[in-house]
């Protein structure tokens, strides 16, 4: 299993030479926001972004978040055109030696959280979501990451389209893009990992069935490939309080189902009401002994990183991706993995 570091390249307020301060990191995972789902990633900024990393001593094997263009989601008839470059990316980080993407099909909007600046009662701040308060979002600024793809003009229409997309059409055009993309994945040997919607169901009046075992059966069995994985998030499942994390965890490990793991801690605080926490076990629901455990017992070999982490220190960070929490938080792991090895 290889510990992984999320970090957004040069234009990151964390530079590489902090994060090679972190004991027990192995990899980079990398991303390319400046370039729209629409167009193909320059060659040279994926080079660019390995040197860089590979500068320090890290392995650059891993990309989150490529994007799948909204057409692809929503089935219109120019789709293949972007199926097409998204398949492009994937062979140009197979010369790059990357070995895993995580990606999501989330419709309109990516993760939501309600509240990004949570003061929880240590005063370090966080993320929380809250249902009951989803009217309160400005859907133009007040949401992590994806506001920026779109033009504010575009936001309107893109919501108004996406909450026509029936649960039937939902699974028809996932199935359509996973059968164009997991042969070519498999061909160039990278492991795709499905991020679980997040939160794990419907918000905005947009269906969102990728957060529940159910759901994630489905996609792993549209088409059975080592390529065709799940990027088992721990924080996002545990929200769901039907969800058995670590029922769902060890029997998916079992099955060769996880290529990517996320680990991150929450505290459910109502009905579709919760927030992220420090990732120690006495901090939130999950324990992430028992997690670590099952990955351990179960030979896990992929990437597995922390997510997202509080802001301390009064760091002012990007929502969820601040240096300190996420270090302690790697340190933390680290040392339950030492534990488990020695045992």
């Amino acid at each position: 299993m290889e510990i992984g570091f999320r970090w957004y390249g040069p234009s990151d307020s964390i530079p590489l030479k902090y994060i090679h301060q972190i004991p027990g990191i192995d990899c980079i995972v990398g991303s390319f926001f400046s370039t729209p789902p629409d167009e193909l990633i320059p060659e040279q900024n994926i080079q660019n972004l390995k040197m860089h990393i590979e500068e320090y001593g890290f392995k650059f094997d891993s990309v989150e978040s490529l994007p799948v263009h909204e057409s692809i989601k929503l089935g219109q008839h120019e789709r293949d055109e972007y199926i097409d470059i998204w398949c492009e990316n994937l062979r140009q980080f197979a010369e790059a030696g990357i070995e895993t993407v995580c990606y999501n099909f989330m419709l309109a909007f990516d993760w939501l959280r309600t509240d990004l600046y949570l003061r929880l009662a240590d005063d370090s701040i966080s993320n929380g979501y809250n249902h009951n308060d989803l009217g309160k979002i400005d859907i133009y600024t007040g949401l992590p990451d994806w506001s920026q793809t779109y033009m504010p003009s575009e936001i309107d229409e893109v919501f108004k389209v996406s909450r026509k997309v029936t649960l039937d059409q939902f699974w028809k055009n996932f199935e359509y893009f996973l059968k164009a993309v997991v042969p070519v994945a498999e061909q160039l040997g990278i492991k795709l990992a499905l991020h679980p919607d997040d939160p794990p169901w419907d918000a905005m009046g947009i269906v969102r069935p990728l957060g529940t075992r159910e759901g994630l059966e489905r996609c792993i069995n549209i088409i059975k490939s080592p390529s065709n994985g799940i990027a088992f998030c721990t924080g996002t499942l545990a929200a769901r309080e039907d969800n058995d994390v670590y029922q769902m965890l060890e029997d998916f490990c079992k099955k060769g189902w996880v290529n990517y793991l996320h680990l991150r801690n929450i505290l459910v605080t109502g009905e579709k009401e919760f927030h992220e926490t420090a990732h120690n076990s006495e901090y939130g629901d999950l324990d992430m002994y028992l997690l670590l455990k099952s990955v351990y017992d179960n030979r896990y070999e992929g990437v597995m990183r922390v997510d997202h982490a509080r802001s301390i220190w009064d760091e002012d960070r990007k929502p969820g991706y601040g240096l300190y929490d996420r270090a302690l938080g790697v340190s933390y792991v680290v040392g339950i993995l030492e534990a488990l090895t020695k045992s």
